[in-house]
């Protein structure tokens, strides 16, 4: 197999650096970086991450780098080795994050707001107000809002694209806050 040159320069150097060269570690740890970062991006946006997420990345496994060069083997090349530190970090940090889907606050801006009331949501009967939702959007909230299920995965079961859940789920919440003006208006 054969290796660039920039790959046999940077194995070169970090074998020196093994061997306790500083100044080959810090040609290494430069030159290599903006690799790395490139590589981070382009992972993030092969598995949907946020483009911020590359950044965080590239910190990481400039630490993970330091900290197991020397489980690098000096014999095969340091391109797949880098590879591999890239995407195991950047799974870690996909696991932290968890499964959170991020919607811009101004996408549901009128979801949220609510109209002050004396005694609030608690005298009203929840499944009443979602019983008036049709379905799939009343299975579709129950899922997400109250079951803590995924959008993906709500998808999936309802043989739904994502994009569909999460805009009935947006029509559901809208018609369920005008739902709860409606009831707290004739209460009064």
């Amino acid at each position: 197999m054969k290796h660039s040159a920039r790959e046999e320069q940077w194995a070169d150097w970090m074998r020196r650096a093994i061997g306790g060269d500083t100044q080959a570690y810090n040609r290494f740890l430069t030159a290599v970086t903006p690799h790395l970062r490139a590589m981070a991006r382009r992972r993030c946006e092969q598995l949907g991450a946020p483009a911020s997420e590359a950044e965080d990345v590239v910190q990481e496994v400039l630490l993970a780098v330091h900290l197991k060069r020397g489980t690098w083997d000096p014999s095969r090349p340091i391109g797949p080795w880098l590879s591999i530190i890239v995407r195991n970090k950047l799974i870690d940090s996909l696991r932290r994050r968890g499964r959170r889907v991020n919607v811009p606050i101004e996408d549901v801006i009128e979801t949220l707001e609510a109209e002050p009331s004396g005694d609030g949501f608690d005298r009203l009967d929840a499944e009443h107000l979602l019983q008036r939702l049709k379905d799939p959007q009343r299975d579709i909230v129950r899922s997400i809002s109250l079951q803590g299920t995924s959008i993906s995965e709500t998808a999936a079961r309802l043989k739904m694209t994502e994009g569909a859940v999460r805009v009935a789920l947006h029509r559901a919440l809208k018609s369920l806050a005008a739902f709860y003006r409606s009831e707290t208006r004739e209460d009064q």
